[in-house]
């Protein structure tokens, strides 16, 4: 059974994971039969209200994740590659605010060192990494000067020319899609960068963890 790190970024689409992606990416992580480890950052971000789009409290986003996680959730900064054979990462603004700053500083953001440290050793060992919706910046920016990744955040130009920015090569893609790339064993897929409802997106988060699994070293 592959062990995967699905790795959040809180609990709400505003400043945390996209529970929706979340969820769709458990659910094809298990019907896969894949073992979930469920991880993230022990750090303070500020939270959004939902309902009103204007600021809130002061929080923690492992502490937030773990409501996705049911309470069984790891700080990312213990979690060892050598233990993983893979992660996944649902997009969501947290996947832009708090585990790399992309969606304040673009190109020239900065990446939470524990899970950028996580992510360099999983490629580092060969080993399978998928994103969905904006988490794929993320990608971009740990990767991009080296590995030249190949993905996708789906059709909008100003994002994909800011992934280009930090190194990465996009292609466009629909909610329905998943981009593979081989070399680096990287999967992306648009998700709600397209999708208009968890419907539209679950095919290709199910072609992204399935491709992902596929890339797992057996």
């Amino acid at each position: 059974m592959p062990r995967i790190a699905l790795i959040l970024s809180g609990c709400g689409v505003q400043d945390g994971s996209e529970i929706h992606e979340a969820v769709l990416c458990i659910l094809a992580l298990q019907k896969a039969g894949a073992d979930v480890v469920f991880c993230a950052p022990d750090m303070e971000f500020t939270s959004v209200n939902h309902l009103t789009g204007k600021p809130g409290e002061k929080r923690n986003v492992l502490v937030e994740s773990a409501r996705i996680a049911r309470g069984n959730i790891k700080d990312i900064a213990k979690v060892s590659a050598k233990d993983l054979d893979g992660a996944v990462l649902p997009g969501g603004f947290g996947a832009a605010k708090n585990l790399c700053t992309f969606a304040v500083d673009g190109p020239g953001c900065k990446v939470n060192e524990p899970t950028a440290k996580l992510l360099r050793d999983l490629h580092a060992a060969g080993k399978p990494i998928g994103a969905a919706c904006i988490a794929p910046a993320l990608i971009a920016k740990i990767f991009g000067g080296e590995a030249h990744p190949e993905l996708t955040i789906g059709d909008d130009p100003g994002t994909a020319k800011a992934l280009e920015a930090m190194g990465a090569k996009h292609k466009i893609a629909t909610a329905a899609q998943a981009v593979v790339d081989r070399k680096n064993r990287i999967v992306t897929t648009p998700a709600y960068m397209c999708a208009k409802d968890a419907a539209e997106a679950w095919p290709g988060i199910e072609a992204m963890v399935n491709d992902v699994l596929g890339l797992v070293s057996r």
